[in-house]
């Protein structure tokens, strides 16, 4: 998949103050989209656990405009490619046309994201597109949710969309609707996210109309390309700080699923002038399980680890013009149809950003920081609820540690690399689906040891209260822990325990399975890890060290053993 080509310049010149305004304009439009989306959505893990975003994209090209600021980073880079690829196969366009799409092999992500993309018309003619992603439950395939860790081919994950009209003139198409809710779980509970989706399009239509109205067409136009070229003005002033030469970093994913083994990320950046150059031809080859990642995802994993080292530069197409990804063909980071990808954008993302700060460390350290958990801790359980007489597939996604920094520790139980999603209350979990929290509490210990040390995980375990159920997990940092920066230590490591009929249960993968057969009274218990340390940790003070063993941050033996010998003094 080539690069975004520039969107075409536009004569009109605007004061600071106009420029301005449009700007915040273009934000608060894909903003009451993403609250219009969350406010209306049945699905818990859009309703409240967040995961979705909504943005405006260029008429011909796909390239971003404005998004969300609730918005996950992940799918910045992936949703321009898949607005792209929805205008290249777009025919005989009209007002209230929309269309669906979930294939990862056009611009996308695993199958679960689910995209809805909708040109949209100012005064007869095409002025943008209007898109959103929203994490599905379940889309088919071997497992409920989705999330299969065995999968071999990527129809075992679900059922792939290409671009078809979901909507014609604004009615939905019920024959289209017909195919999609046959082929997936819980189908009576997904028309209500349809229908969310939709509807948060169709305000951005009408808020984006209501801004051009007042400002006209010409002076948008203008504030949007002087927008993009201000964002890759500032880009560039950023990577003029880091010194010109080449960088090398890498990251592991424990393994694919099928085949127990690590898979590399090898990342080689070179640095000109303003420009960034990412090599990542020396990784693994393609993989046998879902942990391949495709074209798009992979490239967006770049950008938000720029965008999380550069946090103040803004979000638009020239945020990523100076950013050159060659095309990893050959290895597990391109992957092509019919790869399994559904582990791609939740856990593989996040080990190719944690490779770019590894390998830009010692370029800026002053910049960067010890690695975050790097994963969202995927876990669908899906079943039948006899007492309510219904089936369902409940979602949990669960935060980690934050790597430490020049600024201080890092975060405990933060929310994960790609996203700004956050964990479902354990109430609403309680209430829709069979299940009990029994804990949820801190990964005490899992923080990596430094000079700052990382933030802890989170640990929680939950009993099947009724019926029977299958567990699946795609997850990672399960054999390593997240990088330590500058001496710091590595976190703590992700942890599974799947606890049947009184015997507890490792996945030979570590944290990942899948189809585990659950009954009334078995316990899935999950500890996610602990961010890298920073600095080593032979500086940090013994008062801030006495402080973590007060908390109960770490036991006495892991403080003399990690940070060394301070409790004799």
């Amino acid at each position: 998949m080539n690069p975004l080509p520039a969107a075409p310049a536009s004569s009109t010149r605007l004061d600071p103050i106009t420029l301005t305004v449009i700007q915040s304009g273009l934000q608060q439009v894909c903003n009451e989209m993403d609250l219009a989306f969350v406010r209306a959505a049945f699905s818990p893990v859009i309703s409240e656990a967040l995961d979705r975003s909504d943005g405006i994209y260029h008429p011909v090209t796909g390239a971003l405009i404005a998004q969300g600021d609730l918005g996950l980073p992940v799918f910045v880079g992936t949703m321009q490619f898949g607005t792209r690829a929805v205008i290249e196969r777009a025919r005989d366009l009209a007002p209230g046309d929309l269309y669906i799409v979930n294939d990862p092999y056009l611009g996308g992500t695993h199958l679960m994201d689910v995209r809805f993309v909708k040109p949209f018309f100012y005064r007869g003619e095409l002025f943008a597109w209007l898109a959103n992603t929203g994490h599905w439950p379940d889309t088919g395939g071997m497992v409920p949710g989705g999330f299969s860790a065995n999968a071999t081919e990527v129809e075992q994950e679900g059922l792939r969309l290409p671009p078809v009209k979901l909507f014609k003139r604004g009615v939905m198409d019920e024959e289209v609707l017909a195919i999609i809710l046959s082929n997936i779980r819980v189908a009576d509970q997904r028309i209500g996210d349809i229908k969310a989706q939709a509807a948060a399009l169709n305000v951005g239509e009408r808020r984006l109309t209501a801004l051009i109205d007042r400002y006209g067409r010409d002076t948008v136009e203008a504030g949007i390309e002087e927008l993009r070229t201000r964002a890759e003005q500032q880009m560039r002033a950023r990577i003029a700080t880091i010194p010109d030469g080449r960088y090398h970093g890498q990251a592991f994913v424990d393994s694919d699923g099928v085949v127990d083994e690590p898979l590399t990320i090898d990342m080689r950046i070179e640095k000109t002038g303003t420009d960034l150059h990412f090599d990542m031809s020396g990784s693994s080859p393609p993989c046998a399980g879902p942990m391949n990642s495709v074209i798009a995802t992979t490239r967006s994993s770049v950008y938000l680890a720029m965008k999380h080292i550069f946090p103040e530069v803004p979000i638009n197409a020239g945020t990523f013009a100076p950013l050159h990804i060659a095309d990893p063909d050959g290895t597990f980071l391109y992957a092509r149809y019919p790869r399994p990808v559904s582990g791609c954008a939740a856990e593989v993302s996040q080990r190719i950003a944690e490779a770019v700060f590894n390998a830009l460390t010692p370029a800026i350290p002053e910049q960067l920081f010890g690695a975050p958990a790097g994963t969202s801790g995927n876990f669908a359980l899906g079943g039948h609820d006899p007492e309510r007489d219904r089936a369902y597939v409940m979602y949990v996604i669960s935060g980690g540690g934050y790597g430490g920094s020049p600024a201080g520790d890092g975060i405990s139980n933060g929310c994960s690399t790609i996203g700004i999603s956050k964990s479902t209350p354990v109430e609403v979990f309680e209430q829709l689906y069979p299940v009990l929290f029994e804990e949820y509490a801190l990964h005490e210990g899992s923080g990596g040891a430094g000079e700052h040390r990382g933030g802890f995980g989170l640990r929680y375990r939950l009993r099947l209260r009724r019926g029977t159920a299958k567990a699946s997990f795609v997850m990672d940092h399960g054999r390593s822990g997240p990088l330590g920066a500058l001496g710091g230590e590595d976190g703590g490591v992700n942890v599974v325990i799947v606890t049947r009929d009184g015997v507890p249960y490792h996945p030979p993968h570590r944290s990942k399975d899948q189809g585990l057969v659950l009954h009334p009274g078995d316990t899935v218990e999950v500890r996610t890890p602990g961010g890298g340390g920073y600095g080593p940790a032979a500086r940090r003070t013994p008062e801030q060290v006495a402080r973590d063993v007060q908390r109960g941050y770490y036991s006495m033996e892991e403080a003399r053993e990690r940070f060394g010998g301070w409790v004799s003094r």
